[in-house]
């Protein structure tokens, strides 16, 4: 397969026949793809998944039960193949030696950046999508989040609030099955949660020392996660193996390819075609509407066209929009559905990598068992009834608890059998927390087509320009101190403040670029993820969003999209798309 070229790209593919037209095509087959397919084929719509990536069988590719020493490179990756072939998705942990084929060639998939600022794009293009690497921590905006644009000035005010999408949040949570604990806070609404996962001793230590020491200001609850604590829906509980980036067999935490997917095929509307690369949507202004996508096979790189009534867009932000630039009509010279002009523009994603660590002596005689795949969640209670800090907005905490193994050895000195003896048995407990903290909208984080770069398939590859403002770093200083604070207050020693801010894009939660607004002057969607310009366009992942809250966002675009599909439905049976 050739790589990428310099060149001005070509903005048209050629045509070819007319094919039969569907209901619906869905562009993605990940997080929001796959929910669109399951309620578009379950409302009797026949309907077209289009995914740029290979197939995943799950018997086949996913490999969580496979140990280190039998991988020729014991887990710890072919150096030499990464830096060529994934110098950017080498930087995710879970681009490991057993899950890189999760993650794109970024060779064949390139990109360039403005002004030498750092954005880190984190991609999986396959069936199932990032869904199969997902941290799964699911959380729901609450009207703190929704209701900050307008309440602060910045940005456009969401056209919806919390009572609009409670219900499709409770929707997709009942079907994905969500692990927690109910808390009762505003801030971080609760839900139709399965049992929680169990803290371990230092976690609840720790839990009872916030309490204490902040009374209800602060909390520490167990993460929300989409994985099962007892079967659900045909799938199985956990059972806690551990490398979950790797897929899950049992299907026990979720994913389009685990869960949604299947429950599309099982009606039999479902046109599911991998390696599919989306070259651009094509409007037909005589009607006023889209009729379909031009397609270039990843394998044979042969043009193609599929036809439908509606278009969906559930590709990832980044890769949404520039669908959206590089469909380009006289109508619409600087993009498709791009009449407010601010297409591409608000990027945003969370800051990553600020926080604290400590050790609490004093419980060796408590261990744990198994690879628990979630951690500790600790709720933002900055800026949340009254302006607290020199900084807008606020950021939460994840984290976790562990007593190190043998690998502690490699920083530690020794030789000879006390030695061994001694990294026989586990380490002293440590506990790790880290912000997650919001990024604010603003125009100058964007991006756009790169005038010369083509990615494999000869369509234009994106230029990327985005950077943390002084109110994200401001931020992530007081989420260090404020993490060193409460470890020490709990009782750890040997605190140590944490300053690794990651560059945009590493935290892998990228949105904004087609944001929804009520006024179509200054947004590209309304509130149910519909295109103001064109009727029969929706788009369906983070693209949407008009600001990032400091929540893990998976969970909202899931609820987005299940109301955009059930809105989409109806307005069909209007005969209005």
């Amino acid at each position: 397969m050739s790589g990428p070229r310099r060149r001005r790209p070509s903005r048209t593919a050629p045509h070819v026949r007319r094919q039969e037209v569907y209901d619906a095509i869905v562009v993605g087959s990940g997080m929001t793809g796959g929910w669109a397919a399951k309620e578009l084929t379950e409302a009797g719509m026949r309907t077209l998944v289009l995914e740029a990536g290979p197939m995943v069988i799950p018997d086949r590719d996913y490999v969580e039960h496979v140990a280190p020493y039998r991988m020729p490179y014991r887990g710890w990756n072919d150096r030499k193949a990464l830096e060529a072939e994934q110098p950017v998705q080498r930087e995710c942990y879970a681009c490991d030696e057993m899950g890189r084929k999760f993650f794109v060639n970024d060779i064949e998939n390139p990109y360039s950046t403005g002004d030498g600022k750092p954005f880190k794009w984190i991609r999986g293009r396959q069936v199932g999508g990032k869904s199969i690497m997902w941290a799964r921590q699911s959380y729901r905006l609450s009207d703190v989040d929704f209701e900050a644009n307008a309440r602060e000035g910045v940005g456009v005010d969401w056209p919806i609030r919390y009572a609009d999408i409670e219900p499709w949040y409770d929707y997709v949570s009942s079907f994905a099955g969500i692990s927690g604990r109910r808390e009762g806070l505003a801030q971080l609404p609760d839900g139709p949660f399965l049992p929680p996962m169990d803290l371990t001793c230092i976690e609840e230590v720790f839990r009872q020392g916030i309490e204490r020491h902040y009374g209800d200001t602060r909390l520490l609850t167990i993460g929300r996660s989409a994985v099962l604590t007892r079967d659900h829906n045909g799938r199985r509980a956990c059972h806690y193996c551990g490398p979950c980036h790797r897929g899950c067999i049992t299907r026990s935490y979720f994913s389009s390819l685990n869960a949604t997917l299947p429950a599309a095929e099982a009606t039999g509307l479902m046109t599911l075609r991998p390696d599919s690369v989306v070259h651009s949507v094509i409007w037909d202004s005589s009607k006023g509407r889209v009729t379909g996508v031009r397609v270039i096979d990843a394998g044979t790189h042969e043009p193609l066209e599929f036809y439908g009534r509606i278009v969906f867009l559930g590709a990832s932000a980044l890769e949404s929009a520039r669908l959206l630039l590089h469909s380009t009509s006289p109508d619409f010279p600087d993009g498709l559905a791009n009449s407010s002009g601010v297409l591409g523009k608000y990027l945003m994603d969370h800051t990553m990598g600020v926080g604290a660590m400590a050790t609490f002596p004093g419980w060796e005689a408590y261990t744990f068992t198994g690879q628990r795949p979630n951690g500790i969640y600790i709720p933002r209670f900055r800026n949340v009834t009254e302006p607290s800090s020199d900084f807008l907005r606020g950021y939460g905490y994840q984290g976790w608890s562990a007593r190190p193994g043998w690998s502690r050895g490699v920083d530690e000195p020794g030789f000879g059998v006390a030695f061994k003896d001694r990294l026989s048995g586990q380490g002293p407990w440590s506990m790790e927390i880290e912000g997650f903290g919001e990024c604010l909208p603003r125009e100058t984080n964007f991006i756009e087509l790169d005038p010369d770069l083509t990615d494999a398939w000869g369509i234009p590859a994106l230029k990327i320009h985005c950077e943390w403002s002084d109110n994200e770093r401001h931020m992530m200083e007081d989420a260090a101190d404020q993490a060193a604070e409460m470890l020490e207050a709990a009782g750890g020693r040997d605190v140590r403040r944490k300053m690794a801010l990651v560059d945009p894009g590493l935290t892998i939660h990228e949105m904004g670029t087609a944001r929804m607004g009520r006024d179509s002057k200054t947004s590209v969607l309304n509130g149910f993820n519909q295109s103001w310009d064109v009727p029969n366009l929706f788009v369906i992942d983070g693209a949407a969003m008009p600001s990032s809250a400091c929540q893990n966002p998976s969970l909202t675009y899931m609820a987005l999209t299940a109301r955009a599909c059930a809105y989409a439905v109806e307005a069909s049976k209007r005969g209005e798309l």
